[in-house]
């Protein structure tokens, strides 16, 4: 069997080495570079040995020459670093699997952009589990369309940078397209004072930071005398890192294009 050849980004963080340990434990998988930026600590050292297991990939900043034998870069870091990989990338004719959240307007033009050259995975969660909720929602937001308030609540680490979380975004969005509903014109990211009464069409979103909870999101349908709750709990990063390989093979094979995790999962 082909085995995909891997380059990671952001390979010193919980991600990047959660991703390296799943790479390793991958028989169809291979690790071909660790990127990191240029003034880590971390470069030149040996990026098995970040989880236990020396490999022989030597952590580095030079991007191209990482990409050089690549068949796929995984990023999970920031927008400005990601879209600096994404054109990269598309110079080398390399897929990416973009797990990165938080992109304006103008991001997400380049990444569709570079996806008309080369294949891309773009999704706010990875997790096979996050993107079963998201087809749950859809199918009860639209039998619990009338008399039901909805909110979204997620809570993470006191290290994330961008709230609301993109995946409860993207649940807030199923919602809102189930509803027939545009969510930039429904949606209330956070109260206080005196609010008034809440309008039946509005979607709520509630954030909590602390500690190391790695994610968890709960969507509430709040009717009359009854309540629906649809949550994930995510209790590693392991499984982001397993769908974000799932990922790369779905794309393997693709010259160009844009997809996403229901892409993936053949749930269009």
């Amino acid at each position: 069997m082909e085995k995909i050849r891997y380059a990671i980004a952001g390979s010193s963080g919980r991600m990047g080495r959660t991703l390296i340990e799943a790479v390793q434990q991958d028989a169809g998988a291979s690790l071909v570079a660790a990127l990191e930026h240029g003034s880590s600590p971390f470069l030149g050292k040996d990026a098995g040995e970040l989880v236990g297991a020396p490999c022989g990939v030597r952590i580095t900043a030079d991007l191209d020459a990482a990409l050089a034998d690549a068949d796929c870069l995984i990023d999970f870091t920031r927008p400005e670093g990601t879209l600096e990989h994404l054109a990269a990338c598309r110079r080398h004719g390399v897929g990416l699997v973009i797990g990165t959240t938080g992109f304006s307007a103008q991001g997400k033009g380049a990444i569709e952009a570079a996806a008309q050259e080369i294949p891309i995975v773009f999704a706010p969660n990875m997790a096979v589990g996050v993107n079963a909720v998201f087809r749950l929602l859809d199918v009860a937001a639209r039998i619990l369309d009338e008399g039901y308030d909805i909110e979204v609540i997620e809570a993470h680490h006191r290290h994330k940078v961008d709230a609301p979380s993109g995946t409860a975004l993207r649940m807030g969005e199923v919602v809102a397209a189930a509803l027939g509903r545009d969510l930039s014109e429904c949606a209330v990211y956070g109260r206080e004072g005196h609010t008034g009464e809440r309008p039946a069409t509005q979607i709520g979103f509630s954030t909590i930071r602390g500690g190391d909870i790695v994610g968890d999101h709960t969507v509430l349908f709040a009717g009359a005398g009854e309540r629906i709750e649809i949550t994930h709990k995510s209790a590693s990063r392991m499984p982001y890192a397993l769908g974000a390989l799932r990922a790369g093979r779905f794309m393997h094979g693709h010259k160009c294009g844009l997809f996403d995790m229901q892409d993936v999962l053949g749930l269009k």
